[in-house]
């Protein structure tokens, strides 16, 4: 029985290797539904790669989930798949797979990629996208394979992670946390949590202090973008239940020079509050 290959790369479309890894899953298994998630992950952004995936695989159907992202293609890094509730993931271990699977209950098998038996022969060790993870995955999804087949099994605790910060308390009614993502609207995604923001004493058409880029803002808690007039920033809850600070009509990435990564600090502006932007690095 076939299962749905979720795919997601840092390929981009300007070229033919998203084409190419779909035509080597259809020669393998053509009847298996490839979904592409996104081809348009930052080059080399692992960072990145992994929170795309994290937030789009709790939407995609059980099966398999293909991530390519691998700055680190032809070095010592392992190729793995690992069987989680959901289904198979497959991919570089570099962090790339890490959260995603802790968010969907964790693996109970992770395998190092070597029969070569289910990979493809190659001159050169630069894409392992065509040669080993869409081989791999096109097996798996069409039940030509079993995981244990793929190769030797892994440590879990050899397998790479990748930490996602997490917002602390930063004194005087405030609280820190870091840029997650930034889509492609310029929307600022915060690791910061509505529930936070209410531990503050805050609520929804408050003002929020907000320090970035070593400079300090008053915006809004806003329901949405309408919330705002044109050209205005705003802070809400995204289709991901995270703080977001956007700008209605605009892009909050341009007007507040933020970089995934980047600290950023929210707070009370009551009581003549201010922000410690010492803790607010430029």
């Amino acid at each position: 029985m076939n299962t749905p290959i979720s795919f997601l790369s840092d390929f981009g479309h300007d070229d033919e290797f998203v084409g190419v890894v779909h035509g080597v899953i259809a020669r393998i298994a053509p009847t298996v539904r490839v979904i592409d998630v996104t081809h348009g992950i930052g080059r080399g952004d692992i960072h990145g790669g992994a929170m795309s995936l994290t937030r789009a695989v709790q939407f995609m159907p059980d099966g398999v989930f293909l991530a390519v992202v691998d700055p680190g293609v032809g070095t010592d890094r392992l190729a793995i798949a690992a069987r989680t509730p959901v289904g198979y993931f497959v991919g570089p271990d570099n962090g790339l797979l890490a959260p995603a699977v802790a968010m969907v209950g964790g693996a109970d098998l992770i395998v190092s990629l070597e029969d070569e038996r289910f990979q493809l022969p190659r001159q050169g060790s630069t894409f392992h996208g065509r040669d080993i993870f869409g081989p791999v995955a096109a097996v798996l999804a069409s039940g030509q394979a079993e995981i244990d087949d793929l190769g030797p099994a892994v440590n879990p605790d050899a397998i790479t992670p990748l930490l996602i910060p997490l917002a602390e308390p930063a004194g005087r009614g405030t609280i820190k946390g870091s840029v997650l993502w930034i889509d492609t609207y310029g929307n600022i995604q915060i690791n910061i949590g509505p529930e936070d923001l209410e531990a503050l004493g805050l609520k929804k058409g408050d003002d929020v202090l907000v320090g970035a880029a070593m400079h300090e803002f008053r915006i809004v808690w806003g329901e949405s973008y309408g919330s705002v007039e044109e050209g205005e920033p705003v802070i809400h809850v995204d289709s991901h239940g995270q703080i977001a600070l956007g700008v209605r009509g605009g892009s909050a990435r341009e007007d507040f020079d933020e970089t995934a990564g980047d600290p950023i600090v929210l707070g009370r502006p009551d009581g003549g509050n201010r922000i410690n932007l010492e803790i607010v690095p430029s």
